[in-house]
């Protein structure tokens, strides 16, 4: 006899009934993972089931034809497990299962069918009354870390709530999820710790990492978001605790991009920390060590990347997030060939500032070849966002990359850039090394430059002080003003202060988010230069096109998607950035534009070529509605 009140695993020929060779449509009456290695097929609860040599993930109340059973965001289960195994979720497990839970939604019908009666209270409700209580519970919350922790839990309680309330919310929720407040929550992830997400790989781990991999339940894996934690936004070494970066970042991969959470995976490279103040922390949760350099740590990267690909096959994307300056260029340049990566910090940020130049060129015109760029901060991502300006440049000008770079200069810690520096300079700067005096400082950089565009990417806030904002003014109409680093604390300046200081002239644009400003009775809406406008999308377009590698020219193509959204009416109120309520419209246009990319490239392998390709992401976007269990 089946008891339905835990999971259960029974042998199909006892559950099923007597075998039938011919194919069926499913419609199971509960939520259920149906794991064959053989055709079958039979009765279960007075309905006809049949399976068919592979796992079958079978949402309640679907009917879809055996041969062709898929997760409804397009992707196939190709996993072999135990024969004859049926997985059974109802009752009270079904109430702790989180892609499934309903929680008070569930109906009168449902609570008899699936053994909840007496589990819940008697009310029904509905998912958009459960969304209006959690917004309501969630604005009671003066400190934005307690609403990061009330939305981790609801993730872990209810996931479809959870991506229904960031869908909705997204402009309120995203600084709560992401940046800025995630970096106070990976500062005190030890403390606030409360349930595992993602896969933690530490030095304990090595030799054994595909054996890690394999404990994770998803099977069909997408995306997967990795750290190591040594550059967690602009807080430095968090080790362990970075782990907050994957979880938020798969989110928006899920709420933005619509990749199923299911295919998403989050990891944390643990290989300790240089961190004191978290090694002296009773409360921190990674390995007690000094972090691990040269062979020890490239040899546990090796292992992983190769184990990722033996698991989860060529077509997984890798996004290397938070990695510091040394490795990030380097474990880009080493696998890039060989696998399917991307790092948000150099990549994904090059593509959405670059869009917001787009919409900035827009209001100053000229084009890109037209304009001086200084940037202050030379590290992953500033090397990144200047590399894809150059290529944009050299692309619309046919001049040689080498020339378009030297429209483009940088400030470091220790002054202007310049060719006399080289031979110190790490390999990554080198070619922002032009012909100049040596200069010391921002501000004298900005007399002697003259840049139309300044761009900070240093990780160290306030340095936009009122002389260089006033410097910038005074050979610029409308100076082009972008505070990139992240969280608020590090941002150069403020939107208040670029504005005040430039007397409403800059076109301003910051890495975190900043209300807008009233300025001589305008009111100028600053834009937000967030990877999360590129990222989600870029990645879905990979998907959908089953990609094996990323190219520069897919970037390019994703920020000329986001500029593209950019309205008359957005760039009358000087923004250079859409609004992210349309974001998914958005997301949709990007995984487009990337995918056209990919098959012109021949780095597709999914065929036949979709005629629309924007209709057909959105078709495969994740829904987070609730389904009806039959």
């Amino acid at each position: 006899m089946l008891s339905l009140d835990r999971t259960c695993f029974l042998r199909c020929d006892e559950l099923l009934g007597p075998l039938r060779a011919r194919r069926q449509r499913v419609a199971l009456p509960f939520p259920a993972t149906v794991r064959c290695q053989a055709r079958s097929g039979g009765e279960l609860n007075g309905r006809r089931i049949a399976v068919d040599n592979t796992i079958k993930k079978v949402e309640p109340n679907s009917v879809e034809p055996v041969e062709d059973i898929e997760h409804h965001d397009g992707y196939r289960d190709e996993q072999f497990m135990m024969p004859w195994t049926v997985s059974v979720a109802s009752g009270y497990t079904l109430l702790r299962n989180p892609q499934y839970n309903k929680g008070l939604a569930f109906n009168e019908k449902e609570r008899d069918a699936h053994y909840l009666r007496g589990l819940l209270p008697p009310t029904c409700v509905s998912q958009e009354l459960q969304e209006k209580k959690i917004m309501h519970n969630l604005r009671q919350y003066q400190v934005p870390l307690q609403r990061y922790m009330a939305m981790m839990d609801l993730q872990e309680l209810n996931e479809k709530l959870f991506y229904k309330l960031l869908i909705d919310h997204v402009e309120e929720l995203l600084p709560i999820v992401y940046t800025p407040t995630v970096g106070e929550a990976c500062q005190k992830y030890g403390s606030i710790f409360r349930h595992p997400q993602g896969l933690y790989i530490s030095l304990n781990e090595k030799g054994r990492i595909l054996e890690v991999l394999r404990n994770w339940p998803e099977r069909n894996i997408q995306v997967i978001v990795v750290t190591d934690g040594e550059r967690i936004l602009g807080l430095g070494d968090l080790g362990c605790q970075g782990m907050g970066i994957p979880v938020g970042k798969l989110a928006l991969y899920t709420a933005l991009g619509g990749v199923h959470p299911s295919a998403c995976l989050p990891v944390t490279i643990d290989v300790g920390t240089n961190n004191e103040q978290l090694l002296n922390d009773e409360f921190y949760i990674g390995l007690r060590r000094r972090r691990a350099t040269g062979q020890e740590y490239t040899e546990l990267l090796e292992e992983f990347m190769n184990a990722v690909k033996q698991r989860y096959g060529e077509k997984v994307l890798i996004q290397f997030e938070d990695f510091a300056n040394h490795n990030a260029f380097e474990l880009l340049a080493k696998y890039r060939k060989t696998h399917l990566v991307f790092n948000d910090d150099i990549q994904g940020t090059a593509s959405v500032v670059l869009a917001g130049l787009f919409g900035a060129l827009k209001i100053v015109g000229g084009t890109l070849a037209e304009h001086s760029f200084l940037f202050l901060g030379a590290g992953e991502a500033g090397t990144g966002i200047a590399e894809l300006i150059a290529l944009e440049m050299s692309k619309q000008t046919k001049a040689p990359l080498e020339e378009t770079r030297k429209k483009i200069w940088m400030v470091d810690s220790k002054g202007l850039i310049v060719s006399s520096r080289k031979d110190s300079l790490q390999h990554f700067k080198q070619p922002w090394a032009h012909d100049h005096e040596p200069v010391n400082n921002l501000l004298d950089a900005i007399k002697a430059i003259k840049p139309t565009v300044l761009i900070g990417s240093s990780g160290v806030g306030k340095t936009f002080t009122k002389e260089v904002v006033e410097a910038m003014a005074t050979f610029n109409e409308k100076p082009i003003i972008l505070a990139l680093s992240n969280p608020t604390s590090q941002s150069e300046c403020t939107a208040e202060e670029a504005y005040t200081w430039s007397k409403g002239r800059a076109i301003f644009a910051s890495g975190s988010p900043f209300d807008p400003i009233e300025y001589d009775g305008k009111v100028l809406v600053p834009g937000q230069s967030n990877n999360a406008y590129i990222f989600p999308g870029f990645g879905l377009g990979l998907v959908i096109s089953g990609a094996t590698r990323v190219h520069d020219d897919m970037l390019l193509a994703a920020s000329e998607a986001l500029a593209q959204q950019v309205t008359q009416e957005n760039l009358d109120k000087g923004m250079v950035y859409p609004p992210f309520s349309n974001i998914r419209k958005i997301s949709a246009h990007i995984a487009a534009n990337v995918a056209a990319k990919a098959y012109e490239l021949g780095l597709a392998s999914r065929y036949p070529h979709p005629k629309d390709l924007v209709k057909y992401a959105e078709s495969l976007m994740y829904n987070p509605v609730y389904h009806q269990y039959r």
